[in-house]
């Protein structure tokens, strides 16, 4: 195996700068496993629940739409499956101060999922040829990185060589290459030792997070839309299938996928809803989840690699369903934000926390 990375901009941008934003995901799912809300997954079936039906009712709907509707384009059903975390934690972190905490524990928990199960989607669905060699050299490289974990070297220098490394021979070997970035996630240690602080999962998240969410994430989207909104364009968005079956997907599929899935958890098993929870903010946080943007924009470029025009189209029709979910989520969560305000003042002390508290730490 060798490494060939003559690449254009706009592909190291898709490839490159998405995997700094893909190991920040990965460090935090490492922490939901280790210490946060799927460290029990008797506790965390509901929003896991929420999450699968949440990802196959907006794909069924992009399906139906384009499978039923002339000029219809299968290959985009994974677009509307996606949620973009980042963005719905910071619609959220805006328009509810006043919300329950139990709230954005189940917005971090689904979504963590959802990020979990698209990973899957990106993997498998559109790897098209795979070098055995490069693939193995890329995990031989996050099993020393691993070992290194274990014997407790902490310096993010030195691990940056051996990140680089595996990035480079994950995409030689046809896998996308931001697996790469999920993969050193996982493999970073997030159990504290004796008077550590913190461990070094959370210390890279802390690193690393400004850097994806201040420089990757809007380079990456500057890059991978590359689409100017005109009125032609958005009346093809809502006239074209493939663009009707994303926005439909994201903001309608989102809705009824997470709430169905919560109401089945809920319904035929043992769990219930969070304390201090409500349908209504389950609706609410089901809207919000229909901010794809980063990760549906990825996926879009991947499905419909070749074809510009409809990538394009693609593309446009994830922007104005975030926008529209944002809008929505925003209507519907600021009416609960109101009214937790109002038993907060009525009831000093009695409502649980708010959503700017982070539900992992006591």
């Amino acid at each position: 195996a060798q490494l060939n990375l003559d690449l254009s901009v706009g592909t190291w941008a898709k490839y490159g700068l998405l995997a700094i934003f893909f190991l920040v995901v990965g460090l935090e799912l490492k922490r939901e496993f280790v210490c946060g809300e799927l460290r029990k997954p008797a506790e965390a079936i509901v929003p896991m629940v929420a999450a699968v039906l949440g990802m196959a009712v907006p794909a069924l709907v992009y399906v139906l739409v384009n499978d039923l509707g002339q000029g219809g384009d299968l290959r985009g059903w994974a677009i509307p499956a996606a949620t973009d975390i980042a963005f719905a934690l910071a619609v959220l972190a805006v328009i509810g101060s006043a919300l329950p905490t139990a709230l954005r524990a189940f917005l971090l928990t689904l979504a963590v999922v959802d990020d979990l199960l698209a990973i899957l989607i990106i993997a498998v669905v559109f790897t098209d040829s795979l070098d055995f060699v490069a693939l193995l050299v890329s995990f031989a490289i996050v099993g020393l990185y691993w070992f290194l974990q274990r014997r407790r070297i902490g310096s993010l220098w030195v691990y940056l060589p051996l990140w680089l490394l595996a990035w480079g021979f994950m995409h030689e070997s046809g896998v996308h290459a931001t697996i790469a970035g999920v993969a050193i996630g996982l493999a970073t240690r997030a159990n504290l030792d004796p008077g550590e602080r913190e461990s070094p999962a959370e210390r890279f998240e802390h690193q690393i997070r400004p850097v994806s969410a201040g420089v990757a994430v809007p380079l990456f989207a500057l890059f991978a839309a590359g689409v100017t909104i005109s009125a032609g364009k958005l009346a093809q968005v809502f006239s074209e299938p493939v663009g009707l079956g994303i926005v439909l997907g994201l903001v309608l599929g989102k809705i009824i996928g997470i709430t169905l899935g919560t109401y089945l958890a809920v319904r035929y098993t043992r769990a219930t809803l969070a304390q201090g929870l409500a349908w209504s903010d389950v609706v609410g946080v089901s809207a919000l989840a229909g901010i794809g943007f980063t990760v549906s924009l990825l996926i879009a470029s991947l499905a419909f690699e070749g074809d510009p025009a409809v990538e394009e189209l693609a593309k446009t029709a994830v922007l104005v369903a975030s926008v529209i979910a944002a809008v929505v989520a925003s209507a519907l969560l600021s009416r609960r934000n109101a009214k937790y305000k109002r038993l907060r003042r009525n009831n000093a002390g009695q409502i649980p926390g708010t959503v700017m508290e982070d539900p992992r730490r006591p």
